[in-house]
């Protein structure tokens, strides 16, 4: 099966490949675009995958409302339970100072979840 797979990738029209790299694209610089109006993120760009991995150590130290922000995962966690969005703590790749978002789900997903990560965090001081 995997033989015949193979041969279907290699002969046959590859233009889905293409839509789907495109629709990455314009999904990477929709998060990068909004993520970058947010006050406090240090955004990069992505050349591959699908993440988002920006530095958010700036809230390090910061609280609201029974949260006190003291390192990645403090900040995932407020994130989740406050913003109801789902990020994951540098710490998991190397880099306590980051913060992972996927924007592997549509446009809409993305413009509210980047919403609501940029109120949640205005709500640190």
């Amino acid at each position: 099966m995997s033989q015949k797979a193979a041969e279907a990738a290699y002969t046959l029209d590859q233009g889905c490949v293409e839509d789907m790299r495109l629709a990455f694209e314009r999904r990477r610089n929709l998060v990068v675009k909004l993520a970058k109006e947010i006050e406090g993120l240090e955004v990069n760009v992505p050349e591959g995958a699908f993440y988002l991995f920006p530095k958010c150590s700036s809230f390090f130290g910061k609280h609201t409302d029974g949260y006190v922000i003291n390192n990645a995962t403090d900040l995932a966690m407020y994130l989740l339970e406050v913003g109801h969005v789902a990020t994951v703590s540098g710490d998991a790749f190397g880099d306590p100072e980051c913060i992972r978002f996927s924007y592997a789900t549509s446009d809409d997903n993305l413009r509210e979840a980047m919403k609501r990560i940029k109120e949640t965090l205005a709500k640190l001081v």
